[in-house]
This record gives structure tokens, sequence and C-alpha cells, in this order.
């Protein structure tokens, strides 16, 4: 187990990775070679300084590495969490300036909103009891800043430890009526300048969105804290991240629950 002093300096290590854009590096070895529990204290601390910063509220949360797909792409086997902040959150369509980024990925994904919080009480949380408390689900983008990282080298220590590399979201329009799609099946399809640029299903994030939503709302309720209600759920890409370039606009529908869209600036 780190200590504060060395989780602490850790984040602000992080912190300053991202301020400098710096390119992604794993953390030294000695902090690697911690438990998981110990990056998500580093992350806690790193929210302090983010909100700090200026970054906003938490006003959700994101998992990472939820389908086959991307942990292939990424050669890192497990699911890992961090926070999207009230800065960051967009309304589809959006246009994004590529130079506010690093290095910017498009991720593809069912979005949650949450009509009531998930507390410790009601746990531990299933695909059942969390499907009580979903106001709505979105077809939704996440924008990933990778640091232009080489995906050989990733570990999922740093990668829990750097809040997961979230830049923000792009929301498409709520549907309420979500219990009428399939989410274990519905076809998700992803366009790059009205190509085809990929194909999934839902399910392809731990079988169902609300899985997804399980396993984080389990996770926060370990370690004292807790999903609350209006937050936002992005459940996992079920397509592989795209690198968009200047002009570049992408789109993503899902059966059933409608489309999204960015075009991508340069400024």
């Amino acid at each position: 187990m780190l200590t504060q002093a060395v989780v602490d300096a850790t984040a602000r290590e992080c912190l300053e990775m991202h301020r400098t854009r710096a390119r992604y590096r794993p953390l030294a070895a000695p902090v690697r070679a911690a438990p998981l529990d110990d990056a998500y204290r580093i992350q806690d601390a790193l929210h302090r300084l983010m909100a700090e910063a200026g970054r906003g509220e938490i006003a959700g949360w994101k998992i990472a590495l939820t389908s086959k797909a991307m942990q292939q792409m990424t050669g890192v086997d497990q699911p890992a969490a961090g926070a999207i902040f009230s800065t960051a959150v967009l309304a589809s369509p959006a246009r994004v300036d590529l130079a506010a980024y690093h290095h910017l990925g498009v991720e593809f994904e069912v979005a949650v909103r949450l009509g009531d919080d998930l507390p410790s009480s009601g746990g531990p949380w299933t695909r059942a009891s969390v499907a009580d408390r979903v106001a709505a689900c979105l077809p939704a983008f996440e924008l990933v800043e990778d640091g232009a990282a080489d995906y050989k080298t990733l570990d999922a220590f740093t990668l829990v430890a750097q809040n997961t590399w979230n830049g923000g979201v792009v929301l498409g329009a709520p549907v309420t009526a979500w219990r009428g799609v399939d989410l274990e099946r519905a076809v998700t399809r992803a366009w790059l300048n009205d190509e085809p640029a990929g194909q999934g299903k839902t399910g392809d994030a731990l079988g169902h969105p609300f899985e997804a939503v399980a396993w984080l709302a389990n996770l926060l309720n370990r370690r004292g804290r807790m999903l609350g209600r209006d937050m936002i759920v992005m459940t996992g890409s079920s397509i592989t991240t795209k690198f968009p370039s200047p002009g570049d606009r992408v789109r993503f529908a899902i059966d059933g629950l409608g489309e999204a869209a960015l075009e991508v600036t340069s400024s």
C-alpha cells in the first residue's frame, strides 16, 4: 500500500502530464507494483486537483475497456473506471477543436443517465437492480486523451491513476423508452465522413450496458463513493477508437436509440 505522500505526489505528476501534454508513459515501476486500489487512491487525489484547476464537478463516470475489441486493442484485460467533469460534457451535434487536445481519440458508447442514487445500502448492484434506476439511454461519444501512447506499453495501474484518459463526452438525445430496445443485441454503427468506420452491438460492453453500470456502482460503493441521480455513465465502446483529423465528420448510431454526431475543427 502506497503512503499518502506518494499518492499525492503521483497525482500531481499525473496532473502535470495532462497540463503539459506530455506523451503517455507508465508510472514508475515501484508505484505500479502497488495494488490496483492504490491507483484509484491516486485517481481520487487527481480528481481533487482537477476540480481545483477548474474542471467543474463530477458529472458522471466512464468505464474503459469493457469490450473484447478494446481490450485486444490496448492489451489491458480488465475494465477501468474514471470520472467525467461537468465542463467536458457536450451535446450532439458538437464541434470539437482538435487543437484543444493532445491526441484526440473518439469512442462509441451507450451512455446511461441515472434517475436515482445507487448507494451501498442498495448493493451489491446487478443488471436488474440498476435498471429500476435508469432514467434514459443515449448514443454518445467519449473523447479520449491518450497522450499519443504506444499501446504496447499500457498497464491498468497507470491508466486508472490518470483517470482513464477521459477528455469529455458528446451526448445524443436521451431515450426514456429504452425498455423497448434490446440492449444486448442492438446494432451499433460508426461512420467517418459518411464512410463506414465500424460496427458492433450494445452487448459488446460486458454483455449489457447495465452490467457496466452495476460493475461501476459496486466499485464506487466499495470505495465509499456513489453514482448519483442525474449522473451519466459511459458504459464502454463497442467499436475500436478512431483518431479523427481536422475537417472529419463522425457519426454514431444505435438501433432504437438514435445517433450522435461531431465535427472536428482546427483553430
